[in-house]
């Protein structure tokens, strides 16, 4: 594709990723494409949701690589979260990372059979059954980042397969938060790693402090949204929420939910410091989008953490914006290192004076 299509259907994608309701997902239409690459832009937004702008703003070449790298991630948690038990899951996981070889992926194991799937789960499940599509844009990718992409999910099969262990043999619960920072890096650690890697050259090894502790940030945000869900299907991220496993998270339980969220906020908040000093060592170049994209990623966690402050019953943080609102206002950092340090700043800022 040319430099000058990708820039048109960048244009067409981030539009449509603002626009995309993502709370009901066109099923039909997500399984009726049959061009490989239309399919990984038009359900990007669906399973990746916040990270989808981000990862369109990226250089064209590694838009492309981290758009697969995600889908195929997603994939893994679809396998982790979803699945009927947890042998079950690592069953999964080890059978997705052990596909990749010489030349083509071979077959993924089979979707997981929730009972009561919700639109988010069946999106994720679609993404599954539709593997086969994302490969084909994986195969037109260089060597290189086949390989890389390679590492990252067999490297993430292995992380979660671990933790997979440690919640089936204490009860399905995380009991301390070195347990719940190592589940982090995990999952959101290696792929920004991944991301790293992307971008600078080497990069990944000198920033893999930072990069980690983002990653703790971000991964926390989905945690501290998914308490209650995660209840229902019997997991938690704290110790105090283990005697309400199986609960909806209603009635006399909701005190205890709150608690365990602000906690789980109060430990995610600790880290955001790390996003600008990350950032700061990338030395990108004065013009570059992947500032916005980091710009933009950092709003979405500030927004998530502001949303959910107030049913943490923590101090309140800003009202959610618009995306579109976002997007406008991460735009000049695309030219002015200085306009996304100060929004950094702010952010750092005032959810740290909550934290």
């Amino acid at each position: 594709m040319s430099h000058l299509s990708f820039l048109i259907r960048r244009i067409r994608l981030l539009v449509r990723g603002v626009l995309v309701d993502r709370d009901h997902p066109p099923f039909a239409h997500l399984s009726s494409i049959e061009d490989p690459e239309e399919f990984v832009w038009a359900i990007l937004p669906h399973a990746a949701r916040s990270f989808s702008v981000s990862i369109l703003l990226l250089p064209e070449k590694s838009a492309r690589v981290a758009a697969v790298g995600y889908l195929y991630a997603r994939m893994l948690d679809t396998y982790e979260d979803l699945s009927l038990s947890w042998a079950e899951a690592r069953t999964s996981l080890a059978g997705f990372a052990d596909r990749y070889g010489a030349g083509r992926p071979g077959a993924a194991p089979p979707a997981p059979t929730p009972a009561d799937p919700d639109a988010r789960d069946r999106v994720h499940l679609l993404l599954l059954e539709r593997y086969q599509v994302v490969d084909e844009v994986f195969l037109e990718l260089s060597i290189e980042d086949q390989q890389r992409v390679t590492r990252l999910v067999q490297d993430m099969a292995s992380a979660m397969s671990d933790a997979s262990t440690i919640f089936e043999r204490q009860g399905g619960v995380l009991d301390n938060q070195q347990q719940v920072l190592d589940y982090c890096r995990g999952v959101i650690g290696l792929p920004a790693l991944f991301a790293m890697d992307l971008l600078v050259d080497n990069g990944s090894g000198e920033h893999a402090s930072d990069a980690l502790e983002v990653s703790e940030l971000i991964q926390l945000a989905n945690i501290t949204r998914d308490v209650e869900k995660d209840l229902q299907r019997g997991v938690a991220y704290h110790p105090a929420l283990k005697p309400h496993l199986g609960s909806d998270g209603d009635g006399e339980v909701a005190v205890v939910v709150a608690s365990a969220r602000r906690d789980l906020m109060s430990l995610a908040i600790k880290r955001v410091r790390s996003f600008r000093r990350l950032l700061e060592a990338v030395d990108l170049p004065r013009l570059s989008a992947a500032r916005v994209a980091a710009v933009l990623m950092m709003l979405f966690t500030e927004r998530h953490y502001g949303a959910y402050s107030e049913i943490a019953e923590a101090p309140r943080l800003i009202r959610p914006r618009r995306v579109t609102m976002m997007m406008l206002k991460s735009l000049p950092a695309a030219f002015s290192p200085r306009w996304a340090d100060r929004i950094l700043i702010r952010v750092e800022e005032d959810l740290l004076a909550a934290a």
